[in-house]
């Protein structure tokens, strides 16, 4: 028999592909009801036109998918807590499009390239700065020219790879997203003279949601298990699986066989455990997603208190075991028991949690 633990009680996709138009302004970085984005062009913090705003973009860029209209968006929550929709994709599909550039007021602009690149990436709040890609694919759309009109690039990712899921946690964000780079090789007017040599115009937009769908797992046992203290408090606890889609019910039951402790509440918690880093540089993270309430009162012995917990109103994301050897995202049952003195008594137990296509918003 176990014991109580107590008493006493936690695809970055780079393309600059949107289902929408994007434009480059230095004023302005929204979504709009349109589907608007305007990018900033960074400036030298010393430079006079940055102070007196007298800098204007070099050209209008707008990419586009071409399966944007009929594709499925999903809402993804940006770092800053925004929520926007954004196109779904799974592993192994094809992500292709167009981009068109256009100089503003018929000026010719100058480059030495234009690019579209495609990103998997892993960012960990605690280690700013330092990005971990696990897919990058590149297109070079253009050799260095000169742009005088309107110029559309088809583009097409084949057959993408995309092993992990999207994920914002505590601790670390796996985004898969687009990127595009057109780099101006000259100052093409006087409005230019004080900014780089080189200028990026470039767009960072977690555009794309990826989820990846699988079967129902073939073995599934259940969760049985005796916990206790010794004289004092015995019970058993049951669970009719140990894996869960995301939209599923636990059912259970718990059974008191042994009552000497005056009790006066049981819940039950769901909690996730991310994980981070390795070695001395692990972080770890433990969130209680929910509380459900078992039982209010004293129990008696041979008392039997049923467990029904529906998933589908808690933000949860599938069980996530060493992604590119950076991080974990584990899910447990926790079963807390308080007594009339205020002591809590508590058992955990490791539950996986999967998606499927059927059950899947």
């Amino acid at each position: 028999m176990d014991k109580f633990d107590g008493p006493g009680f936690s695809v970055c996709l780079n393309i600059e592909v949107v289902d929408v138009s994007v434009s480059v302004s230095p004023s302005s970085d929204r979504i709009g009801s349109d589907h608007l984005l305007t990018i900033p062009i960074p400036l030298p913090a010393n430079s006079p036109n940055y102070i007196l705003g007298a800098f204007k973009p070099a050209c209008n860029i707008s990419i586009t998918f071409a399966d944007g209209k009929t594709r499925k968006q999903v809402p993804l929550k940006k770092e800053n807590g925004q929520t926007i929709l954004v196109p779904l994709f799974q592993s192994q599909e094809n992500i292709a499009g167009k981009i068109s550039l256009e100089p503003v007021q018929g000026k010719k602009v100058e480059h030495n390239g234009i690019k579209i690149e495609l990103l998997g990436q892993i960012e960990m709040y605690f280690d700013r700065g330092n990005f971990y890609d696990f897919t990058s694919l590149v297109r070079e759309l253009d050799v260095p020219g000169d742009l005088y009109e309107k110029k559309t690039y088809p583009f097409e990712f084949s057959t993408v790879e995309m092993p992990y899921e999207t994920y914002g946690g505590a601790n670390v964000r796996l985004r898969m997203y687009m990127h595009y780079a057109f780099i101006s090789s000259k100052e093409s007017s006087h409005h230019y003279k004080f900014m780089y040599k080189h200028i990026h115009l470039e767009n960072y937009y977690a555009l794309a949601c990826v989820r990846n769908y699988g079967p129902p797992p073939s073995i599934n046992n259940s969760i049985k298990m005796e916990v206790g203290i010794e004289d004092c408090l015995h019970i058993e606890f049951e669970y009719n699986k140990s894996k869960y889609h995301l939209k599923d019910v636990i059912i259970g039951k718990i059974y008191f066989l042994l009552v000497r402790i005056k009790l006066k509440n049981m819940d039950l918690e769901i909690r996730r455990r991310e994980s981070t880093g390795s070695g001395a540089n692990t972080h770890v993270e433990t969130e209680t997603l929910a509380k459900f309430e078992l039982m209010d009162g004293a129990p008696v012995r041979g008392e039997s208190i049923p467990i029904r917990l529906f998933l589908s109103p808690y933000e949860l994301t599938p069980t996530h075991r060493n992604i590119n050897n950076k991080f974990s995202v584990k899910y447990y049952l926790n079963l807390v028991l308080v007594d009339e003195e205020d002591r809590r008594y508590f058992k955990q137990q490791e539950i996986t949690i999967y998606r499927t296509a059927e059950t899947s918003a």
